[in-house]
């Protein structure tokens, strides 16, 4: 069931929630928290859907945010709410509500979005795209007790990373974190099996892919070892080579499904190791609403990390800038001897 609004307040939506769930025959509510999804127009409908599969597993009441840019001044100076109730079928086993918003009221979100939440439930919010600096200090992140972004969507993610890392709030969490989780928990079984000292690691990926710098602050962070960085064409993380004394253990994932994990004097096994949809990973996200220390951690150790990586000659950066240095140096070399002998050359006139 659907039910459209236009120019309405926050009361008329709680009124039209109540109404179609009366209609549909289902007036308790059976939610164990509200989601807050703040998504523009283009990513509104991904972002829906995924909150729709995942609901499957958290019922929950979705309030998705969509702060409309007004075209003329005049526009900007009117404010309006539109909604769109969706219950029933329309909102797999929950509540929906898209909320777009107009004018001065986009600076207001929180106001409209407060009365909509679920009374004695946790809220989560979560920002496909386009996500605050500081989200424990955005008016609809400072509503909810776990924040969700996803680095993954930002134009330069390593920055990013350094800026989640200095605006880190308790709650605080990321997308391009959750992803790594099987590749977390396959390389610490793997590590379980031998008793050898770890020396160095290699964490191989897609060069501007984030959960590829979080899994390389990860391991250095744990088993404190030096950790290098190596880029290949994806799909997304491919490879996490570990030297130890015993040999090399490898978890290598060419094609993004399958993944190979070979121990040294072990037979190679073979691992499912799929990229996961969207849904799966914020269903991943919901099933726990307390800190994330361990993303803390690594995400704290990275930024030093990631700051002396591109200083000290090592990285994907030190390494495309080598090959420009290399001419100079010759180009430097050649000019040397040509200074030595104006120098000598001008001491024995000198003399003379």
């Amino acid at each position: 069931m659907k039910i459209d609004l236009t120019d309405t307040t926050s009361s008329k939506i709680n009124k039209a929630l109540m109404n179609g769930r009366r209609s549909i025959g289902t007036p308790a509510v059976g939610m164990v928290l509200t989601l807050v999804i703040v998504t523009d127009e283009e990513n509104a409908y991904d972002a829906l859907k995924a909150a729709n599969e995942a609901s499957r597993e958290h019922p929950s009441r979705t309030l998705v945010v969509i702060k409309r840019v007004s075209r003329s001044p005049r526009d900007r100076t009117t404010s309006r709410l539109d909604a769109e109730v969706r219950v029933g079928a329309e909102a797999g086993t929950g509540e929906t509500v898209v909320l777009r918003l107009y004018g001065e009221v986009i600076n207001h979100a929180q106001s409209v979005v407060l009365p909509l939440l679920l009374p004695d439930a946790p809220v989560v919010a979560w920002w496909p795209v386009n996500a605050p600096l500081d989200p424990a200090k955005d008016p609809l992140g400072a509503l909810a007790q776990r924040r969700v972004t996803d680095t993954y969507a930002a134009e330069q993610p390593n920055d990013e990373l350094e800026a989640r890392a200095g605006a880190y709030t308790p709650g605080d969490t990321d997308l391009s974190w959750t992803r790594i989780t099987p590749w977390r928990s396959m390389l610490a079984a793997a590590l379980d099996q031998v008793t050898c000292k770890v020396n160095s690691v290699e964490v191989e990926g897609e060069e501007f892919n984030p959960s590829c710098e979080l899994l390389a602050m990860w391991l250095a962070g744990r088993l404190d070892v030096p950790v290098k960085r190596s880029v290949s064409s994806g799909p997304g993380l491919t490879a996490v080579r570990m030297q130890t004394d015993c040999g090399a253990i490898v978890l290598d994932r060419p094609d993004g499904s399958l993944a190979t994990l070979s121990i040294e004097g072990q037979p190679d096994r073979a691992v499912a190791l799929k990229r996961r949809e969207t849904s799966e990973l914020i269903a991943e996200e919901l099933r726990r609403l307390d800190p994330d220390d361990t993303y803390a951690a690594a995400l704290k150790f990275g930024v030093d990390r990631l700051g002396d990586r591109a200083t000290d000659g090592q990285g994907p950066a030190a390494d495309a800038a080598a090959p420009a240095t290399a001419p100079a140096k010759k180009a430097a070399a050649k000019k040397a001897p040509a200074k030595s002998a104006a120098k000598k050359s001008a001491s024995k006139a000198a003399a003379k």
